[in-house]
């Protein structure tokens, strides 16, 4: 039976059913639908964050589901605005490579080490920020042509950067922690 501490979890698995229909959207070039379901979704994002940590209904199952929801709707959309030419193609991989590094040294680390907690770094959520950031500018300037010139330019750059950042953050951090772990010091 549903409790009031599962509306979080409920609210992330809704945000990832949301990807269908942006997704949609944007292969239609329907980007006034697509900026309102993305902007709809970043709504449910911060409200189940709030409602997790107001009401002390964080779990385990919310801590995968939550960015487990921001990466495939960031993902899908990104990689949509690539296939519509509105984003470079190799930004959209570049961020897919940091992902795979991610899921790949958490999961040697679940298996490996210890039961994983995720964990983001500042500079990930920075990165995150950032990608939405994008995403979100692209949508608005295709459904309604509002922003300054070099914007959408600006913020690939920036994604870039603090892509790659971020991806060195992970990898230095984490096998750092593996390190003082097999060696039994504390991380």
């Amino acid at each position: 039976m549903l409790q009031a501490k599962d509306i979080p979890n409920l609210i992330s698995i809704t945000r990832i059913l949301l990807t269908v229909p942006v997704v949609l959207a944007l292969l239609n070039c329907s980007f006034d639908w697509a900026l309102l379901l993305f902007v709809l979704a970043g709504i449910s994002d911060g409200v189940d964050g709030f409602l997790a940590k107001q009401f002390h209904w964080q779990s385990r199952l919310g801590s995968l589901l939550d960015p487990l929801a921001d990466k495939l709707l960031l993902v899908s959309s990104s990689l949509c605005l690539a296939w519509l030419g509105l984003l470079p193609l190799w930004l959209v991989v570049a961020v897919m490579l940091r992902d795979l590094i991610i899921v790949t040294g958490a999961t040697l680390w679940n298996f490996r080490i210890d039961r994983l907690q995720a964990e983001p770094t500042i500079v990930s959520k920075i990165n995150t920020f950032v990608q939405i950031l994008l995403v979100l500018s692209v949508l608005v300037q295709q459904a309604l042509d509002i922003l300054p010139v070099g914007v959408v330019s600006a913020l690939v750059w920036i994604t870039l950067a603090t892509t790659v950042s971020s991806g060195i953050d992970y990898v230095w951090t984490w096998s750092k922690r593996a390190r003082e772990a097999v060696n039994g010091t504390k991380y």
